[in-house]
């Protein structure tokens, strides 16, 4: 019996281990680009832009539209007596009077001169369509680093997890230890009670460790658009001894104002807004051509009967000029022109505070960057120290010249400098990735 539950047990883990999906960070990144819902509507407010600057196109035009018409009216007549200028009386028979129309017109109009407002406005649907493209854009750098900063703290949670489990291995070798010493009677009691109260606490740490890993993992798969109820395994894509040359990374970055001169060059966000400047400028244009006079033409053709067969016996062609030369309207014009200026000055206005948003955010990022490299530096360090405290307080522990005490608080340390050093790392890169992102150096073409 015991050996059928123990093949039941050893199939079902090997079952879960080969229901699970492996997931690299590049796998991850296209799943994003594809299923991101911001993305989704930025494309839909892309087709839109490009059916604007279609429609601006059309307006230098001539239109054409085609018209028919048929009426039919029936008058009962059913006889009346009138008199004449000299009294006579005149009667009419009763009549039924049925009259049918057919007619077709062809027709349209075409804008000859309007201020060059027209052409204003395709220049300003051109600027729309190229900065929804740059905001396209952008948007797939910022999910190409949500991702990333995701997929990383799920990568953190893990090494955490497993730092928490060597803990617990640790404490039940320390724990089976004292058991085994406190049967030859080179231990009190006091020691294996404080080494099982050790034990459990690692061991729900451990848990408690598991549970955030298996939260921050299903954040990650939500933000995919994946099923949080299939089972997941990261690939890391770093190696496997986390030796990190931290100065080969910051060698990436120039100083600061070279930095800033390349996400000014480079952000999409930025010439978008750039574009987006442009396009009120054109804004201030399309107001000002009502200033001017406007110059159109029509066209048409029309032919009527009272039957289908005689309907192109009759036919008229028309031709027309219309000039219009406003004078007066109302203030109507010049409180459009004022409206776009100010909407032009708005605008303006939100460059300038991107540019000043961007210094900031490069920055405070390359600060965040050099304190997590500093932090990282540290950290390693303590972990060879912590390590090498705790080796000494066992052996001192085994050979009765240390307390247990001194050696639980050694791996006390030593598990917080690993948990430090595991945090400095993604830390490192999450702020690298930042960086990267602030200057606009996020390639999210390989993903797509």
């Amino acid at each position: 019996m015991k050996r059928i539950l123990l093949l039941f047990l050893c199939i079902s883990i090997t079952g879960k281990v080969a229901a699970q999906k492996k997931l690299t960070l590049q796998e991850a990144i296209s799943v994003a680009l594809q299923k991101n819902v911001t993305l989704t509507k930025m494309k839909n407010n892309f087709l839109n832009a490009e059916a604007q600057l279609k429609g601006a196109y059309g307006d230098l035009l001539p239109n054409l539209g085609v018209s028919g018409s048929w009426s039919w009216s029936r008058t009962i007549d059913k006889g009346v007596e009138t008199r004449d200028f000299f009294g006579n009386v005149i009667s009419t028979a009763e009549q039924t009077i049925e009259n049918r129309y057919y007619s077709l017109r062809a027709g349209g109009s075409v804008t000859l001169f309007d201020g060059l407002a027209n052409y204003a406005n395709i220049s300003q649907k051109k600027d729309n369509l190229k900065s929804a493209e740059y905001d396209l854009s952008k948007i797939k750098q910022n999910i190409v680093y949500t991702t990333t900063d995701y997929y990383y703290i799920v990568l953190n949670a893990e090494e955490l997890m497993r730092v928490r489990d060597e803990n617990v291995q640790y404490y039940k070798k320390l724990y089976e230890t004292i058991q085994e010493r406190n049967k030859l009677g080179s231990v009190t009691l006091a020691d294996v009670y404080t080494a099982q109260v050790q034990l459990g606490n690692a061991e729900l740490s451990y848990i408690q460790t598991q549970n955030q890993f298996e939260s921050v993992k299903a954040n990650l798969l939500n933000y995919l658009a994946l099923n949080v109820l299939d089972e997941y395994s990261l690939v890391n894509p770093f190696s496997s001894d986390k030796s990190i040359n931290t100065e080969s990374y910051l060698n990436n970055f120039a100083d600061m104002q070279t930095m800033v001169n390349t996400a000014l060059d480079t952000r999409f966000d930025y010439k978008s807004q750039k574009l987006i400047l442009n396009a009120a400028e054109n804004g201030i244009k399309i107001a000002q051509g009502g200033l001017f006079p406007s110059l159109s033409g029509d066209y048409g053709f029309s032919t009527s009967a009272i039957n289908p067969n005689s309907l192109f016996n009759r036919s008229t062609y028309s031709l027309g000029l219309t000039l219009s030369l406003p004078i007066f309207s109302n203030f109507r014009i010049e409180n459009q022109i004022q409206a776009a200026k100010i909407n032009a000055m708005n605008v303006q206005e939100d460059l300038f505070a991107l540019e000043r948003q961007i210094k900031i955010e490069i920055k405070q990022t390359y600060l965040d960057l050099v304190a997590a490299k500093k932090s990282l530096d540290v950290a390693v360090k303590n972990v060879s120290a912590a390590e090498e405290t705790r080796k000494i307080n066992q052996e001192r522990y085994n050979l009765g010249s240390a307390t247990l005490l001194d050696v639980l608080q050694a791996s006390r340390d030593y598990t917080d400098a690993m948990r430090n050093k595991i945090n400095a790392i993604y830390e490192f890169y999450r702020q690298y990735d930042k960086l990267n992102n602030a200057i606009g150096r996020l390639d999210f073409t390989k993903y797509e």
